[in-house]
């Protein structure tokens, strides 16, 4: 019996008794007189203090689940969804083995069998909430993080994504090899494409971001820069699209707390559906984040959104571009990453030779001039091919010739080392020999 079923007995009994009232007993236990009237009764014909017990106490209720529907929850955790949070596991089950299962009955079946949490919920440093923006489009917040996507059966590999500040919706994701200029702008490009422009994007200080160099060179004034942008900052200023750079991590909370939910969810999606490459990846990655975007995305306190209206003249990838300048030679003629290029067609604009132009590279390696807010296509100039030249034989080194006993650089040597072996007199005899000889041989 539980301590308030002992309580019951023990007021009741002093009832019976006639130590107390019923209404001190009523009052005592905070139930009316005609329960406590219901409760003495029930004592002296139903066996006395067992009457009181609770008629469910021992029974199994009638809506708890079997131990089969508990083996088989069990089971699909450790052969199917290892690692998947409670809430995203109750889903799994409701999605693909139709079991309507709450997380918390989720929780006590795994407690029960010994399987707790892949990942521990730890405190973190408190950080004061930004507010939301109150219109979609007011905010973007991009940016990209390594991991194993597919844990052991790929290399680790680079997720860029783009969040909507308002709403929470996953504007444009892309898997990458590594964190690089051409995923942020692909990520741009989806979500502009879909939604329209935003208002400002919310970036972390990496040099795909930001110029190196905070301060301008004497060709960047020249040519009328004011600050030093790098090419994507360039392709923001061309949206008119105001980019702020953040100092810390937490100034993008809402981003760096996608990271979490998407690494603790997408693992087990890609797992399930049999991904081991990055390919096949970036092909099933629009329909989850479909899917993630309708359980997380929320209404915005505004109905109107903020996003401008791409105009049709612009085509984004001549503005997700490489942007160098060059200095036309004759002939309307350029040279950039080692060729040569030239218009492909006749243009109506005068350009002399030495003017300096902006060549512009998309992410698809297509080279343009960039002049007057429009595009002239270029053409590569083959270089002729020339013959190599023929080896020309090397002359064979000539046989070493051995001079005659009577050469004059021999009798010199000679005479160096009769100088240096014997004295004077004996070197002149040796000479007035050596002179006689010589004459001897000549006639």
């Amino acid at each position: 019996m539980s301590r308030a079923e002992l309580k019951k007995v023990v007021v009741v009994e002093k009832i019976i008794g006639g130590h107390i009232t019923n209404e001190e007993g009523a009052a005592v236990l905070g139930l009316s007189c005609r329960q406590i009237i219901r409760l003495k009764k029930k004592y002296l014909t139903e066996g006395g203090a067992t009457a009181l017990v609770h008629g469910n106490r021992g029974r199994k209720p009638a809506h708890a689940l079997t131990d089969e529907t508990k083996e088989r929850v069990a089971a699909l955790y450790s052969q199917h969804y290892a690692g998947s949070n409670n809430c995203h596991f109750a889903e799994l089950l409701t999605e693909r083995n139709a079991l309507e299962l709450s997380p918390s009955s989720v929780r006590r079946i795994l407690l029960d069998k010994g399987m707790k949490q892949a990942k521990q919920r730890r405190r973190k440093k408190a950080h004061q909430p930004r507010e939301r923006r109150s219109q979609a489009g007011a905010l973007w917040q991009i940016d990209a993080t390594s991991y194993a996507w597919l844990e052991d059966r790929a290399p680790a590999f680079t997720l860029h994504a783009a969040i909507d500040d308002a709403t929470g919706v996953v504007v444009g994701a892309i898997f990458r090899p590594t964190e690089c200029r051409e995923g942020y702008s692909i990520v741009m490009q989806q979500g502009i494409q879909q939604y329209g422009i935003p208002l400002g994007l919310y970036s972390d200080r990496h040099t795909i971001f930001r110029s190196p160099n905070e301060q301008l060179t004497v060709e960047q004034e020249l040519t009328g820069d004011t600050k030093p942008l790098s090419d994507f900052g360039k392709a923001m200023e061309e949206l008119y699209i105001t980019h702020i750079k953040a100092m810390t991590p937490q100034a993008k909370g809402r981003i760096e707390r996608l990271w979490g939910t998407l690494q603790d969810r997408l693992v087990i999606e890609l797992r399930l559906l049999g991904i081991n490459t990055i390919e096949a990846a970036n092909e099933v990655l629009p329909a989850l984040l479909r899917k993630h975007n309708r359980k997380f995305a929320v209404q915005p306190k505004s109905g109107e959104n903020a996003y401008m209206k791409l105009d049709s003249s612009i085509r984004l990838d001549y503005v997700f571009t490489t942007r160098e300048r060059r200095t036309l030679g004759q002939g309307n003629t350029l040279s950039y990453a080692n060729k040569t290029y030239t218009f492909a067609k006749p243009t109506s604009y005068r350009l002399d030779a030495k003017t300096v132009v902006e060549v512009r590279q998309t992410l698809s390696g297509e080279v343009i001039v960039w002049h007057d807010d429009t595009a002239i296509k270029l053409t590569e100039i083959e270089k002729p091919i020339r013959k190599p030249e023929q080896e020309r034989k090397k002359a064979s080194s000539a046989q070493p010739r051995k001079p005659a006993q009577a050469h004059p650089w021999k009798t010199t040597v000679q005479q160096n080392h009769i100088k240096r072996t014997t004295s004077k007199s004996d070197f002149q005899d040796a000479l007035y020999s050596q002179h006689n000889s010589f004459a001897e041989a000549l006639w």
